[in-house]
């Protein structure tokens, strides 16, 4: 069974224009997803990347232009800035780590569900992704224990900050960013259609 790790961070606009296509793709090829949140500014750090605030003006105002033009391909709604971004991505990473080990022990809960409403929160609903209210009720609604945030607080520190290393390790340099057990990267949502190709022995 093909097997897919999925690095992402909960701020990335582009991973929450990718909606739950991988979900669907991994369903599709009977493919398990391993959700690996990361500080994807310290991966620009490592990796050569540039921070939004630093880019010329001209990349910002194509960033826009881009993110406008993927999310009416994608017919999804899009704040270009939201109103609590940047915040601060630990919180919801940390769920997001502590969801996934519930699923490890049997949860029923909806992960890919869960990470998705938390990219919606935040670059369609206006709400702060940071906020622990916001989290409890995401997490609720997506069929977890509201608390796990909480309980799974130093899991989420240690497994945060292991994602990160192991993703530079592995020539991760963005998000949303994709690696097969084949050994194949896929960068950003627009290269979702190839990871579904290459799923199905056609690339």
């Amino acid at each position: 069974m093909p097997h897919i790790d999925y690095f992402l961070t909960t701020l990335s606009p582009y991973t929450y224009l990718a909606g739950t296509r991988l979900e669907e793709i991994a369903a599709r090829h009977g493919a398990s997803i391993t959700y690996k949140p990361v500080d994807v500014g310290a991966i620009f750090g490592r990796t050569g990347g540039t921070a939004l605030k630093d880019r010329h003006e001209s990349r910002k105002e194509y960033r826009l232009q881009e993110m406008t033009r993927q999310a009416v391909k994608a017919g999804m709604k899009i704040n270009l800035q939201p109103k609590f971004w940047p915040t601060n991505a630990a919180p919801s990473a940390y769920a997001v780590i502590a969801a996934q080990a519930a699923k490890a022990k049997g949860s029923d809960g909806d992960l890919g569900g869960f990470v998705h409403s938390v990219l919606r929160a935040c670059w369609a609903e206006e709400r702060d992704i940071a906020s622990d209210e916001v989290i409890r009720e995401l997490l609720t609604k997506a069929g977890f224990d509201a608390d796990l945030g909480d309980k799974g607080m130093l899991l989420g520190a240690e497994t945060y900050a292991a994602n990160l290393e192991e993703a530079v390790s592995r020539g991760v340099f963005g998000s949303p960013f994709y690696l097969v057990d084949s050994g194949q990267r896929f960068w950003g949502q627009d290269r979702l259609e190839d990871l579904d190709l290459h799923l199905a022995g056609k690339l």
